[in-house]
């Protein structure tokens, strides 16, 4: 037994050995090491400010697009719609067709979805453009004067269609056995006649000098706003053939698109946009807003003069040496104050102006050109957000959208004549995503600013929203 104890000593006194020649090894490689050598890891917090700001239109770029009118505490929107039609090149008529062969065409718009009151009737009216047409490498804004392109000289309907989004009447079904909301609008006999007579399909640009496009619009109704997704033209004609020394009649029809190889744009106007962007801004220090398709923003000032001369600070070893600094995180959170939680009996008139689904952080001086020549997002440009919900230490239901900003400030910090403050907008966009069959991930292949109608009500950063950092150099 004494034996035993006496080997459990000795074994007790070998391990508190060993460990004092760890820790001597450890402490005698720091000691060891240069001051130049060592790798230097920090981390800190800045203050930023946020505040709203605003542009007088967006470029019209969207995939779908909004008809009617609907008031809100954002002001009353009014949306139209002007767009081309595509031409079916190299398409001819049948033998033998002539403006006598046409019995109708009608003008088909399906819609998605709607905003508001469901019940509510809308007028939808529609004209030829007169006086002159798009073209397709431009991008035209979504304030443009209607009146540039269209007199309104005289309807092409033979009667304003009434609407009511709930209703229905003309839907259709698709391949997946849903039915698709449809508006159903006859032509009147003049149009008839005009188009008809068109029966030259070479071009594009030689259609669209014969017929300039369409200007849909509504003129009664402000309860209602409808999501278009698609618009065609239907020529319904027939025509006969000599079958077995038999004439026989036919009858066809030809469509006519407002697709992605022609131009559409959506016509927007806010009534008495300023004033109530003047009183959202009372609110400033508190809460900030980003409003679609308003193009009402939120801009963040980050003071990257600061920022870059902490950092430094921390880098510079002695009057002849600095290490290179490197961000490794720079998160900022943006949190989101406006999520309706109720049930859809519950949802009042701005119940419906919901958060973006996504959320483009980027640098104020880019966006023009980055919407105009369809960028993607870049860490050094723009950085993509999207709604998040996650739980805070109470177990409340949180949302918002997070950025790291780590590359645009390790940028900042490699110039020589930057910015003092990096202002960047916070911009509601729409998202289409593509993927591959060979690897099934998805990526984002298009970026454009929302059209559908959306608010976000945010936390501004004077309300406790701070950036994040960590840093190292080496």
């Amino acid at each position: 037994m004494r034996n035993r104890f006496s080997w459990i000593l000795i074994l007790f006194a070998v391990a508190c050995t060993w460990t004092g020649c760890i820790d001597d090894v450890a402490n005698t490689g720091q000691s060891v090491l240069d001051d130049q050598d060592v790798i230097i890891v920090l981390a800190d917090t800045f203050p930023f400010t946020s505040r709203i700001d605003s542009c007088n239109a967006i470029i019209s770029q969207a995939d779908s697009f909004l008809l009617g009118e609907l008031e809100t505490d954002y002001g009353l929107l009014r949306a139209s719609i002007l767009t081309q039609l595509a031409c079916p090149e190299g398409y001819h008529y049948p033998d033998g067709f002539s403006v006598d062969s046409v019995d109708s065409i009608c003008l088909f718009m399906y819609y998605s979805s709607w905003v508001g009151d469901a019940n509510s009737p809308i007028a939808v009216n529609a004209y030829m453009l007169d006086k002159k047409t798009f073209r397709y490498a431009s991008t035209y804004p979504t304030d443009l004067k209607i009146e540039d392109y269209c007199s309104r000289s005289k309807s092409i309907l033979t009667n304003h269609r009434i609407v009511v989004a709930s209703e229905k009447l003309d839907s259709v079904l698709d391949n997946n056995n849903t039915y698709i909301p449809m508006v159903r609008m006859r032509v009147n006999d003049d149009f008839v006649r005009y188009f008809a007579s068109i029966q030259s399909f070479d071009s594009q640009e030689s259609f669209n000098e014969l017929f300039k496009g369409l200007l849909i619009e509504t003129s009664f109704g402000s309860s209602t706003m409808l999501n278009i997704s698609d618009i065609a033209l239907g020529v319904f004609y027939h025509f006969s053939y000599n079958k077995a020394g038999r004439d026989t009649i036919v009858n066809d029809m030809k469509a006519f698109y407002a697709n992605s190889e022609v131009r559409t744009v959506n016509h927007l106007v806010y009534q008495d946009k300023a004033e109530w962007i003047d009183a959202l801004k009372k609110d400033s220090d508190t809460y900030n807003y980003i409003i679609a398709p308003a193009g009402v923003y939120t801009r963040m000032s980050f003071p990257m003069a600061q920022i870059a001369d902490s950092i430094n600070a921390h880098m510079r070893i002695d009057s002849t040496y600095s290490k290179r600094p490197y961000v490794n995180k720079a998160e900022v959170r943006v949190s989101v104050e406006n999520m309706f939680s109720g049930t859809a009996s519950e949802i009042q008139r701005n119940d419906w102006l919901q958060p973006a689904d996504y959320m483009l952080l980027i640098k104020e001086s880019s966006m023009e050109r980055f919407f105009a020549e369809k960028e993607l997002p870049s860490d050094t440009c723009a950085l993509l957000g999207a709604l998040t919900t996650d739980k805070d230490s109470l177990g409340n239901t949180i949302y918002y959208y997070s950025y790291d900003l780590s590359d645009f400030i390790t940028n900042q910090l490699r110039q020589q004549n930057s910015d003092s403050i990096l202002n960047m907008l916070l911009v509601p966009v729409s998202v289409t995503m593509s993927s591959t069959s060979s690897t099934s991930t998805s990526a984002v292949s298009s970026v454009r600013q929302q059209q559908t109608m959306s608010a976000t009500k945010i936390k501004s950063a004077q309300n406790g929203m701070q950036l994040e950092l960590v840093y190292s150099g080496f």
